[in-house]
């Protein structure tokens, strides 16, 4: 049981991370390049689809790290689960507001200040990719080391 429950935890926190650093590393910059009034076009859709993708494997990683360590006694799951949970907490008090300032209706989709939000957006998220980087490493070494 112990085994399949690490499995999820690795599983479900490393897809989160390749789709978190997959954003920052290719899809964010991309959409950029293409100018502001694209780049926000695409990017409202995007992100609603990465919310319903990203969120469930958050929640798992976390309830099977939290798991792992209830069973192993090991510290460093629960500091992995915590870390891959922190993405939760940080997006909806850290991102959020850039989020729905983006989702507005009334967003002039050419301003600098549109494109401003895109690339504050872009950093913010950067702050998930090291969450969920650290969390899936953390996981790693555990798997390997038993």
């Amino acid at each position: 049981m112990l085994e399949i429950i690490q499995f999820v935890a690795v599983l479900s926190c490393t897809l989160f991370t390749g789709a978190a650093i997959y954003i920052n590393l290719v899809e964010h910059p991309a959409r950029m390049k293409c100018g502001t009034e694209l780049a926000i076009t695409e990017w409202a859709p995007s992100y609603k689809r990465a919310t319903g993708m990203q969120v469930p494997l958050a929640v798992v990683s976390t309830i099977a790290g939290v798991g792992s360590w209830f069973i192993t006694g090991q510290i460093l799951w629960l500091l992995g689960a915590l870390l891959i949970f922190a993405v939760i907490p940080f997006t909806l008090i850290v991102i959020m507001p850039t989020n729905n300032l983006l989702l507005d209706s009334r967003v002039d989709k050419t301003s600098p200040t549109t494109r401003a939000l895109l690339e504050k957006w872009g950093k913010l998220h950067g702050v998930r990719s090291i969450l969920s980087l650290v969390a899936s490493t953390l996981f790693l070494i555990l798997v390997l080391r038993s």
